[in-house]
């Protein structure tokens, strides 16, 4: 549920989104005209303080104007948001961040005229609750009781020409990083537009999402630990997916304060379990580590509570080249062996270029960041309790970030490649839900295992 005031009509045609970037680009273009002409009269040091200023100040701007768009150029920002460290400043990062807590619903007679274009008649087979209980920059979701079986479920619904104005979407804010100054117009930059590319015309494609949710749940059948939706075709189309309504508590939820350590730990090691199946086992990754892709269903009664799994749009799939070198770094990482590291970093382009100190500064980063997964006689003993990971008391994030800033000052930088920068935004965001739960694991149930399969 949101109490943003909800949006009586969007912006959905290729004109007027232009028409609006336009008036932002050339707002943007003016203050940044006016502050090169005050920095003739400032000293060095006073225009750097002007530059940040600026920046920080265009860049508030530049999000609220995306916000009142939704669609895929505030999808962009948020995934940039995510994955643009390396190329934006620090200002636009943290600005691109807010546009989750500012995505407004659509007021209810568009979400109505959607869902009854996309089911017809079928739509009066539910009772549908006009408030929205989640808003996003694509789609929005509403809780309804079929009439006929009483069965609640969820209708996730896309809004109205988000898939058709992708491509403009994306030219246009590439037009806005521009005119911003926020980043080089590079090769790198295109490849990474192209990626966000490919991801929002996979989130835009509700038939694929849904299968994707089945192949999930049938992964996971036969586990107790977790919650699937189920998917209801006669209800779904390519730009609505009807399914089951699973109740659950949001990670900030109070209610999870009350968990004792066994809980959190049951907790904890479900949510690390599913990173780890997904690289040594389905080869098939949910790439957005956002809170809101998880609940959790508590039970008091039998104290085994379970994750519940939201949103498998941003699934990415990697080829087998790449998951053999995840996998090698992983069980380097579990035996905390650095040699058996460098060596596991051979075969992608990324890692074979690194010689030298460069390559030996690789490895350690890798290394710490491995730790979690470590044999517990290669970690730190305050980072362990009963030998299993403190992910809170850790500071993993702020120790491996602090590495690499240090060991790799002095490279020319070279951005990461895209797919190996899916993966450690999925440890980051792993890392950040298990410090959250403040929960521990046990990485001899996690790695252990393949670590042996892979040995034979």
């Amino acid at each position: 549920m949101t109490d943003k005031k909800p949006l009586d009509t969007v912006k959905t045609s290729t004109l007027s989104r232009q028409l609006s970037i336009a008036k932002t680009s050339l707002n943007i273009g003016k203050n940044w005209a006016k502050s090169g002409v005050v920095g003739l009269f400032l000293s060095k040091e006073q225009r750097e303080i002007q530059k940040h200023t600026l920046m920080q100040e265009q860049a508030d701007y530049l999000v609220a104007e995306l916000g009142k768009l939704k669609g895929s150029v505030v999808k962009v920002g948020q995934m940039l948001a995510l994955y643009g460290e390396h190329m934006l400043p620090r200002e636009v990062v943290n600005a691109l961040h807010t546009l989750d807590a500012q995505t407004s619903p659509l007021a209810w007679h568009i979400i109505h005229q959607t869902i009854r274009a996309e089911l017809g008649e079928r739509i009066d087979d539910f009772n549908i609750e006009r408030t929205p209980i989640g808003t996003a920059s694509l789609a929005q979701v509403h809780k309804a009781t079929h009439k006929h079986s009483g069965q609640e479920v969820v209708l996730k619904v896309q809004y109205p020409n988000v898939a058709q104005a992708i491509d403009s979407d994306l030219s246009l804010f590439k037009h806005l990083l521009k005119v911003t100054n926020a980043v080089p117009q590079t090769k790198a930059l295109d490849d990474w537009f192209g990626e966000i590319r490919e991801l929002l015309y996979r989130e835009v494609d509700y038939v694929m999402e849904a299968n994707t949710t089945k192949r999930f749940a049938s992964y996971l059948n036969d586990d107790d630990r977790y919650v699937v939706p189920t998917i209801y075709d006669n209800y779904s189309t390519p730009s609505l997916i009807c399914m089951s309504y699973e109740s659950g508590v949001h990670l900030n939820n109070p209610a999870l304060d009350s968990l004792n350590q066994t809980r959190r730990n049951h907790l904890g090691q479900a949510a690390i379990d599913i990173v780890i199946r997904e690289i040594f086992e389905w080869g098939e990754m949910q790439t957005d580590p956002n809170f809101g892709n998880y609940l959790v269903r508590i039970d008091d009664k039998t104290q085994k509570d379970k994750l519940v799994l939201l949103d498998f749009g941003a699934i990415k799939q990697f080829d087998d080249k790449l998951l053999t070198i995840a996998k090698n770094l992983l069980i380097a990482g579990h035996h905390q062996d650095k040699m058996m590291m460098k060596h596991a970093m051979t075969g992608y382009d990324f890692f074979d270029k690194l010689t030298g100190k460069p390559q030996d500064d690789v490895a350690d980063v890798l290394l710490m960041a491995c730790e979690p997964f470590a044999k517990s006689d290669k970690v730190d003993g305050k980072y362990l309790d009963d030998d299993k990971y403190i992910w809170a008391k850790s500071n993993l994030y702020q120790r491996v970030m602090n590495t690499a800033k240090s060991g790799m000052q002095s490279l020319e930088f070279s951005l990461p490649p895209k797919e190996l920068m899916f993966i450690s935004r999925k440890f980051i965001g792993a890392y950040a839900l298990l410090s959250a739960l403040d929960s521990r694991t046990d990485s001899n149930e996690l790695v252990k295992p393949y670590v042996a399969k892979t040995a034979q």
